[in-house]
């Protein structure tokens, strides 16, 4: 079977583009320092929104358990965990994405 020119022009075009293409580096632009901080302010208040989410579920529990019924506070501490995950996770997974 003979190679159409499609096949042709398909082939000379594999070869000819570069195979190495490298990605630049990631550069700050001008006026955007003070983004850090508001960064850092947010991911401190996720953290203490997190640690008061555990102790304010951990305080629901020993109520229920002192009062001798059950709950369902270990679905609540599942959902406190999975925002603590998602929040440490949010610059590993948006470097993914990119």
């Amino acid at each position: 079977m003979e190679p159409t020119v499609v096949d042709l022009l398909a082939a000379r075009a594999i070869t000819a583009l570069p195979m190495d293409i490298q990605q630049p580096a990631p550069k700050r632009p001008p006026g955007t320092e003070g983004l850090d901080v508001i960064l850092s302010w947010a991911m401190y208040t996720v953290m203490f929104l997190a640690v008061l989410g555990v102790l304010i579920t951990a305080g629901m529990m020993v109520v229920a358990h002192n009062q001798g019924r059950g709950g369902d506070h270990m679905g609540r501490l599942g959902f406190v965990f999975g925002g603590m995950v998602l929040a440490g996770s949010a610059a590993l997974l948006v470097n993914m994405v990119m």
